[in-house]
């Protein structure tokens, strides 16, 4: 059985990260979802609250943690052959090459990249936030869950 992670701090999941996490389901036999909680980082929403939010999208189709700490020692704990990230820019491509090196440095864990679907390569999670400060709409952006809890954050 080959269990694959999906790093990320995901504040907030997109439909990216939810393909990204769908894609990876197709391929390996386990998917863990690891929301970074980084308490040094300003982020909307709480690691715990980013977790629940791919709980609601996945059900118990995939696992979902939270950790602190070098994402290699998370990945070992969890029994974790690969990791998988996302790609959608040269300059993501160039940064990730450089944290899987030190991934599979640390620890003997490769990195697998998927390059990121055409439909949903331009979201970010920056972006969506902005989006949504401004009052515009990331309806299609975000899972509805995300949507919602994302109004009730900037009400």
């Amino acid at each position: 059985m080959t269990t694959a992670m999906c790093p990320g701090s995901f504040d907030p999941p997109t439909n990216g990260h939810i393909d990204l996490v769908e894609r990876a389901r197709a391929v390996f036999d386990r998917v863990i979802v690891a929301v970074i909680d980084n308490p040094s980082k300003r982020h909307m929403f709480t690691a715990a609250e980013r977790a629940d939010l791919f709980r609601v999208v996945f059900g118990d189709t995939v696992e979902v943690t939270t950790f602190s700490g070098l994402l290699v020692d998370h990945a070992r704990e969890k029994g974790v052959d690969v990791i998988v990230k996302g790609i959608r820019t040269t300059a993501d491509h160039e940064y990730e090459t450089q944290m899987a090196h030190m991934n599979r440095h640390l620890s003997g864990i490769e990195t697998m990249f998927l390059p990121t679907s055409p439909d949903v390569s331009f979201i970010s999670s920056s972006l969506v936030k902005e989006v949504a400060r401004l009052g515009g709409s990331i309806t299609g952006l975000v899972p509805q869950a995300v949507e919602l809890a994302l109004k009730e954050k900037l009400q």
